[in-house]
């Protein structure tokens, strides 16, 4: 087999290597101690972002890809965006860190792009989805203000919310990013989140054009 065989077959299984990706940087960030809620959450956040804007580039250029309003472009959907971002900031990497000094350095260091796990996981995907249309790989794209990401998202913050005043400010000394074993358990449902969100949805490579 060839090269660009081997690189167009791997290319197809881009979902597995998009959830290996994430883990492997996820669990990294971890043991760096450079995890917190508004890390997974604003990752959430740009990989809905980075689809929607490559989906849109390449709508017309990949004629694989099924796109499920006709290639308009719905601006709400980035409005919506813009108050997530919004949201997220300020409610995730301000006032749900508030009192906890180490987690605001953190979530700042997330924010301004200097942490190299979250900023490592960012380059995969933009790569990844690129190289998806690239290779005229079937796959659906949604460019409206409701999307699977965006469910994804919705779920993401509620998830968020849920750990962050059930479990993390109930237990503040066990939650900072320094301690291993209160990181990985705030990955936990967002890794099950996603391996749900995977396992749920059709795989794109069975997409049939019409």
């Amino acid at each position: 087999m060839s090269l660009q065989a081997t690189f167009r077959n791997q290319i197809k299984n881009y979902r597995k290597w998009d959830f290996i990706i994430f883990l492997s940087l996820t669990l990294l960030s971890v043991l760096n101690g450079q995890t917190t809620v508004f890390y997974l959450i604003y990752f959430f956040w740009w990989n809905a972002l980075v689809q929607l804007a490559v989906d849109f580039y390449f709508r017309n250029r990949n004629e694989n890809a099924i796109c499920e309003n006709n290639e308009r472009f719905e601006f709400g959907s980035l409005f919506l965006m813009g108050i997530y971002w919004v949201f997220i900031v300020v409610f995730f990497g301000f006032i749900a860190g508030s009192g906890n000094h180490e987690i605001i350095f953190t979530n700042m260091e997330v924010l301004f792009f200097q942490n190299w796990f979250f900023n490592g996981n960012l380059i995969f995907i933009l790569i990844e989805r690129i190289l998806i249309h690239k290779t005229k790989q079937p796959i659906q794209i949604y460019l409206s203000a409701f999307s699977p990401n965006a469910v994804v998202l919705h779920i993401s913050i509620i998830v968020g919310g849920v750990v962050m005043f059930f479990v993390v400010k109930n237990y503040p000394e066990i939650f900072t990013p320094e301690n291993r074993w209160g990181s990985a358990l705030i990955v936990l449902p967002f890794l099950l989140l996603k391996i749900m969100i995977q396992s749920l949805t059709k795989s794109d490579n069975q997409i049939q054009k019409n």
